[in-house]
């Protein structure tokens, strides 16, 4: 009787997929702290359950990011681009209501940012072997 043993080798990040991550790391920082700058009233802005939810997301894009990064995990880096992608999804309104030119621009230059480092973050990697 012969036994085989299969090795899994777990990929390794490539250039594009370390730039995927690090904007993604990005994007998870800078809405960590949405909750703690809530719109002021009588303005136009995300309510505070939204802020809330986006900094919750953030937290795990935060931590998804890291793992990913450290362990070569691809479930990982897709939980974090799941997350980036609801909190772009929360800016969107942004296109609907009557704010400010550069508020909408942000919210266009955040969903353009958020779109390319998913494709980055995603894109097959290399396999060690």
């Amino acid at each position: 009787m012969s036994t085989t043993t299969t090795v899994r080798t777990r990929p390794t990040w490539t250039t594009a997929n370390r730039v995927g991550l690090a904007l993604t790391l990005i994007l998870g920082l800078g809405n960590v702290t949405s909750a703690f700058f809530p719109t002021p009233d009588g303005e136009v802005g995300p309510p505070f359950e939204v802020l809330l939810a986006d900094t919750v997301l953030a937290v795990v894009v935060v931590a998804s990011v890291l793992v990913a990064w450290v362990r070569g995990s691809r479930l990982a880096a897709r939980i974090a681009a799941g997350c980036v992608i609801l909190v772009a999804i929360s800016a969107m309104p942004a296109f609907f209501v009557d704010v400010a030119p550069g508020v909408k621009a942000l919210a266009g230059a955040i969903t353009l940012v958020t779109v390319l480092a998913c494709g980055l973050m995603l894109a097959p990697a290399k396999r060690k072997g």
